[in-house]
Protein backbone atom coordinates (compact mmCIF):
# COMPACT_ATOMS: atom_id res chain seq x y z
CA UNK A 1 0.00 0.00 0.00
CA UNK A 2 1.70 3.46 -0.65
CA UNK A 3 0.72 6.73 0.26
CA UNK A 4 0.92 9.88 -1.93
CA UNK A 5 3.00 12.78 -1.01
CA UNK A 6 1.04 16.44 -1.55
CA UNK A 7 2.63 18.44 -4.57
CA UNK A 8 4.35 21.48 -3.17
CA UNK A 9 4.24 24.09 -5.44
CA UNK A 10 7.82 25.81 -5.54
CA UNK A 11 6.66 29.40 -7.05
CA UNK A 12 7.32 31.98 -3.78
CA UNK A 13 4.14 32.99 -2.50
CA UNK A 14 2.35 36.31 -3.89
CA UNK A 15 2.76 39.10 -1.32
CA UNK A 16 -0.68 40.63 -1.13
CA UNK A 17 -0.84 44.60 -2.71
CA UNK A 18 0.17 46.87 -0.38
CA UNK A 19 -3.87 48.73 0.64
CA UNK A 20 -1.63 51.94 0.72
CA UNK A 21 -0.55 51.21 -2.75
CA UNK A 22 -4.03 50.56 -3.75
CA UNK A 23 -5.50 53.33 -2.29
CA UNK A 24 -3.32 55.85 -4.62
CA UNK A 25 -3.50 53.82 -7.78
CA UNK A 26 -6.65 52.25 -7.28
CA UNK A 27 -8.52 54.74 -9.57
CA UNK A 28 -6.51 54.14 -12.42
CA UNK A 29 -8.09 52.62 -15.95
CA UNK A 30 -8.78 49.21 -16.25
CA UNK A 31 -5.81 48.72 -18.49
CA UNK A 32 -3.89 50.06 -15.84
CA UNK A 33 -5.00 47.55 -13.10
CA UNK A 34 -1.99 45.80 -12.83
CA UNK A 35 0.07 49.06 -11.91
CA UNK A 36 -0.40 48.68 -8.46
CA UNK A 37 1.53 45.05 -8.24
CA UNK A 38 4.34 46.98 -10.90
CA UNK A 39 4.41 49.60 -8.29
CA UNK A 40 4.80 47.50 -5.25
CA UNK A 41 7.32 44.55 -6.66
CA UNK A 42 9.74 46.74 -9.37
CA UNK A 43 9.27 50.61 -8.85
CA UNK A 44 9.21 50.91 -5.00
CA UNK A 45 11.96 47.91 -4.08
CA UNK A 46 14.47 49.72 -6.99
CA UNK A 47 14.01 53.74 -5.67
CA UNK A 48 14.41 52.58 -1.98
CA UNK A 49 18.16 50.88 -2.60
CA UNK A 50 18.71 54.60 -3.76
CA UNK A 51 17.11 56.11 -0.97
CA UNK A 52 20.33 56.49 1.43
CA UNK A 53 22.13 57.64 -2.09
CA UNK A 54 19.76 60.37 -2.50
CA UNK A 55 19.46 61.43 0.79
CA UNK A 56 23.55 62.37 1.03
CA UNK A 57 23.19 64.01 -2.46
CA UNK A 58 20.45 66.05 -0.80
CA UNK A 59 22.76 67.08 2.10
CA UNK A 60 25.47 67.45 0.11
CA UNK A 61 23.49 70.18 -2.45
CA UNK A 62 22.15 72.07 0.57
CA UNK A 63 25.70 72.46 1.78
CA UNK A 64 27.23 73.56 -0.91
CA UNK A 65 24.43 75.71 -1.35
CA UNK A 66 25.21 78.06 1.42
CA UNK A 67 28.87 77.83 0.83
CA UNK A 68 28.28 78.75 -2.73
CA UNK A 69 25.71 81.92 -1.89
CA UNK A 70 28.46 83.06 0.69
CA UNK A 71 31.02 82.60 -1.79
CA UNK A 72 29.71 84.62 -4.33
CA UNK A 73 28.14 87.62 -1.55
CA UNK A 74 31.60 87.80 0.42
CA UNK A 75 33.83 87.48 -2.39
CA UNK A 76 31.70 89.64 -4.32
CA UNK A 77 31.55 92.77 -2.05
CA UNK A 78 35.18 92.05 -0.99
CA UNK A 79 36.24 92.23 -4.28
CA UNK A 80 34.52 95.52 -5.30
CA UNK A 81 34.99 97.24 -2.49
CA UNK A 82 37.90 96.04 -0.29
CA UNK A 83 40.45 95.13 -3.59
CA UNK A 84 38.56 97.60 -5.40
CA UNK A 85 38.66 95.41 -8.72
CA UNK A 86 35.80 94.49 -10.24
CA UNK A 87 36.76 91.47 -12.28
CA UNK A 88 37.82 90.05 -8.86
CA UNK A 89 34.31 90.50 -7.72
CA UNK A 90 33.03 88.93 -11.24
CA UNK A 91 35.50 86.04 -10.88
CA UNK A 92 34.25 85.27 -6.87
CA UNK A 93 30.60 85.67 -8.28
CA UNK A 94 31.49 82.89 -10.91
CA UNK A 95 33.46 80.56 -8.41
CA UNK A 96 30.21 80.47 -5.91
CA UNK A 97 27.83 79.57 -8.77
CA UNK A 98 30.26 77.27 -10.19
CA UNK A 99 30.20 75.23 -6.60
CA UNK A 100 26.35 75.74 -6.34
CA UNK A 101 25.96 73.65 -9.96
CA UNK A 102 29.42 71.11 -8.38
CA UNK A 103 27.13 70.32 -5.27
CA UNK A 104 23.50 69.67 -6.57
CA UNK A 105 25.15 67.36 -10.18
CA UNK A 106 24.31 64.24 -7.82
CA UNK A 107 20.73 65.12 -7.32
CA UNK A 108 20.52 65.50 -10.69
CA UNK A 109 21.87 62.82 -11.46
CA UNK A 110 19.74 60.65 -9.08
CA UNK A 111 16.68 62.43 -10.60
CA UNK A 112 17.65 61.21 -14.21
CA UNK A 113 18.04 57.34 -12.73
CA UNK A 114 14.79 57.99 -10.80
CA UNK A 115 12.82 58.47 -13.87
CA UNK A 116 14.77 55.67 -15.73
CA UNK A 117 13.39 53.42 -12.76
CA UNK A 118 9.79 54.78 -12.70
CA UNK A 119 8.73 55.21 -16.60
CA UNK A 120 10.97 52.05 -18.07
CA UNK A 121 8.82 49.58 -16.17
CA UNK A 122 5.39 51.35 -17.03
CA UNK A 123 7.00 51.98 -20.63
CA UNK A 124 7.87 47.98 -20.94
CA UNK A 125 4.75 47.19 -19.28
CA UNK A 126 2.54 48.94 -21.94
CA UNK A 127 4.65 48.05 -25.00
CA UNK A 128 5.88 51.38 -26.26
CA UNK A 129 9.32 52.85 -26.83
CA UNK A 130 11.48 55.24 -24.51
CA UNK A 131 14.21 56.97 -24.85
CA UNK A 132 15.67 59.88 -22.68
CA UNK A 133 18.07 61.61 -24.96
CA UNK A 134 16.80 61.55 -28.09
CA UNK A 135 19.35 63.60 -29.82
CA UNK A 136 17.44 64.59 -33.18
CA UNK A 137 13.52 64.53 -33.12
CA UNK A 138 12.54 65.07 -37.02
CA UNK A 139 8.78 65.39 -36.24
CA UNK A 140 9.60 68.72 -34.67
CA UNK A 141 9.46 70.27 -38.36
CA UNK A 142 6.31 68.94 -39.26
CA UNK A 143 5.06 70.26 -35.83
CA UNK A 144 6.40 74.00 -37.13
CA UNK A 145 5.17 73.59 -40.72
CA UNK A 146 1.81 73.24 -39.19
CA UNK A 147 2.65 76.00 -36.72
CA UNK A 148 2.18 74.33 -33.21
CA UNK A 149 5.83 75.80 -32.34
CA UNK A 150 7.70 78.56 -33.66
CA UNK A 151 10.57 78.81 -36.28
CA UNK A 152 14.18 78.64 -33.84
CA UNK A 153 17.59 78.69 -34.54
CA UNK A 154 18.27 75.77 -31.76
CA UNK A 155 16.70 73.10 -30.16
CA UNK A 156 17.02 69.92 -27.27
CA UNK A 157 14.90 66.85 -26.88
CA UNK A 158 14.70 64.72 -24.39
CA UNK A 159 11.72 61.97 -23.17
CA UNK A 160 10.82 60.78 -26.49
CA UNK A 161 8.13 57.94 -26.01
CA UNK A 162 7.17 56.15 -28.91
CA UNK A 163 4.04 53.00 -30.01
CA UNK A 164 0.76 52.53 -30.33
CA UNK A 165 -2.21 52.83 -28.30
CA UNK A 166 -6.20 51.90 -29.18
CA UNK A 167 -4.86 51.37 -32.90
CA UNK A 168 -3.26 54.88 -32.92
CA UNK A 169 0.53 55.00 -33.32
CA UNK A 170 1.65 58.15 -31.42
CA UNK A 171 5.24 60.20 -30.56
CA UNK A 172 5.12 62.08 -27.72
CA UNK A 173 8.53 64.21 -26.59
CA UNK A 174 9.44 67.51 -24.87
CA UNK A 175 11.35 70.33 -26.65
CA UNK A 176 13.49 73.11 -25.48
CA UNK A 177 13.35 76.06 -28.98
CA UNK A 178 15.57 78.51 -28.77
CA UNK A 179 15.96 81.83 -30.86
CA UNK A 180 18.98 84.09 -31.16
CA UNK A 181 18.87 87.23 -30.66
CA UNK A 182 21.13 90.36 -31.20
CA UNK A 183 21.11 94.04 -29.92
CA UNK A 184 23.15 96.79 -30.20
CA UNK A 185 24.20 99.26 -28.11
CA UNK A 186 24.54 103.60 -28.28
CA UNK A 187 28.46 102.49 -28.72
CA UNK A 188 27.81 100.43 -31.80
CA UNK A 189 28.76 96.97 -29.92
CA UNK A 190 26.65 93.83 -30.72
CA UNK A 191 25.45 91.64 -28.10
CA UNK A 192 23.79 88.11 -29.33
CA UNK A 193 21.73 86.47 -26.73
CA UNK A 194 19.66 82.93 -27.24
CA UNK A 195 15.81 83.41 -26.18
CA UNK A 196 13.86 80.02 -25.18
CA UNK A 197 10.25 80.66 -27.54
CA UNK A 198 9.42 77.19 -26.71
CA UNK A 199 9.67 74.17 -24.00
CA UNK A 200 7.38 71.57 -23.53
CA UNK A 201 5.72 68.52 -24.69
CA UNK A 202 5.10 67.46 -28.62
CA UNK A 203 2.48 65.26 -29.04
CA UNK A 204 1.77 63.92 -33.05
CA UNK A 205 -1.11 61.42 -33.70
CA UNK A 206 -1.05 59.00 -36.68
CA UNK A 207 -4.27 57.96 -37.84
CA UNK A 208 -5.03 56.03 -40.69
CA UNK A 209 -8.03 58.29 -42.33
CA UNK A 210 -6.84 61.01 -44.26
CA UNK A 211 -7.80 65.00 -43.54
CA UNK A 212 -8.10 66.63 -46.41
CA UNK A 213 -7.95 70.09 -45.50
CA UNK A 214 -5.78 71.50 -42.11
CA UNK A 215 -7.31 72.69 -38.88
CA UNK A 216 -5.32 74.79 -36.30
CA UNK A 217 -6.60 75.12 -32.72
CA UNK A 218 -5.25 77.59 -30.99
CA UNK A 219 -5.59 80.14 -28.21
CA UNK A 220 -7.73 82.97 -28.06
CA UNK A 221 -5.07 85.83 -29.04
CA UNK A 222 -7.70 88.28 -28.69
CA UNK A 223 -6.63 91.67 -30.77
CA UNK A 224 -3.92 89.32 -33.06
CA UNK A 225 -6.07 87.20 -33.75
CA UNK A 226 -7.60 89.31 -36.87
CA UNK A 227 -4.03 88.25 -38.15
CA UNK A 228 -5.43 84.47 -38.69
CA UNK A 229 -4.13 81.14 -38.59
CA UNK A 230 -2.29 81.51 -42.02
CA UNK A 231 -2.59 81.40 -45.50
CA UNK A 232 -5.72 80.05 -47.03
CA UNK A 233 -7.50 79.43 -43.32
CA UNK A 234 -10.18 81.51 -42.13
CA UNK A 235 -11.92 81.60 -39.16
CA UNK A 236 -14.18 78.27 -38.16
CA UNK A 237 -17.29 79.32 -36.03
CA UNK A 238 -17.75 76.46 -33.27
CA UNK A 239 -21.38 76.27 -30.96
CA UNK A 240 -19.60 75.91 -28.22
CA UNK A 241 -19.18 79.08 -25.90
CA UNK A 242 -16.57 77.42 -23.43
CA UNK A 243 -14.22 76.18 -26.33
CA UNK A 244 -14.73 79.46 -28.04
CA UNK A 245 -13.54 81.33 -25.10
CA UNK A 246 -10.75 79.84 -25.12
CA UNK A 247 -9.51 78.91 -28.35
CA UNK A 248 -9.62 80.54 -31.70
CA UNK A 249 -10.17 78.18 -34.90
CA UNK A 250 -8.52 78.35 -38.13
CA UNK A 251 -9.30 75.65 -40.84
CA UNK A 252 -8.98 75.05 -45.16
CA UNK A 253 -12.22 73.31 -44.94
CA UNK A 254 -15.01 74.57 -42.92
CA UNK A 255 -17.56 71.21 -42.89
CA UNK A 256 -14.20 69.21 -42.25
CA UNK A 257 -13.36 71.43 -38.97
CA UNK A 258 -16.77 70.76 -37.58
CA UNK A 259 -16.79 67.07 -38.26
CA UNK A 260 -13.00 66.52 -36.69
CA UNK A 261 -13.99 68.84 -33.45
CA UNK A 262 -16.59 66.56 -31.60
CA UNK A 263 -18.22 68.10 -28.49
CA UNK A 264 -16.20 65.43 -26.89
CA UNK A 265 -12.65 66.58 -28.48
CA UNK A 266 -13.60 70.30 -27.42
CA UNK A 267 -14.36 69.08 -24.63
CA UNK A 268 -11.02 67.05 -23.91
CA UNK A 269 -9.09 70.27 -25.15
CA UNK A 270 -10.67 72.63 -22.45
CA UNK A 271 -10.09 70.05 -19.93
CA UNK A 272 -6.14 69.76 -20.81
CA UNK A 273 -5.93 73.16 -20.87
CA UNK A 274 -7.09 73.64 -17.37
CA UNK A 275 -4.72 70.68 -16.05
CA UNK A 276 -1.99 72.77 -17.79
CA UNK A 277 -3.15 76.22 -16.14
CA UNK A 278 -3.03 78.00 -19.22
CA UNK A 279 -0.36 76.36 -20.51
CA UNK A 280 -1.00 77.62 -24.27
CA UNK A 281 -2.19 74.57 -25.63
CA UNK A 282 -2.36 73.98 -29.75
CA UNK A 283 -3.48 71.48 -32.09
CA UNK A 284 -3.69 70.86 -35.79
CA UNK A 285 -5.26 68.04 -38.32
CA UNK A 286 -3.22 67.83 -40.96
CA UNK A 287 -3.22 64.68 -43.87
CA UNK A 288 -3.83 62.19 -41.54
CA UNK A 289 -2.22 63.17 -38.19
CA UNK A 290 -2.82 65.20 -35.25
CA UNK A 291 -0.13 67.47 -33.99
Amino acid sequence: MTQDTPSIDPRPTQQPVDPDVLKALGDLPEEFQGFPRLFQDEIRPALLTREAERQDAVAKARQARYVGIALAVIGGLAGAFLVRHPIAAIIAVVIGIGYLYWGGRDVRRLGKEAKDLIVLPVVRELGLNFTADPGSVESIYKHRHVRTVPIWDRASYEDLLTGQRHGVDFELFEAHLEERRSSTDSKGRTRTHWVTVFKGQCLRFQFTKTFYGRTLITRDAGFFNRFGGGKGMSRASLEDPVFEKIFEVYTTDQVESRFLLTPDLMQNLVDLEKAFHGGRLKACFDGGEMF
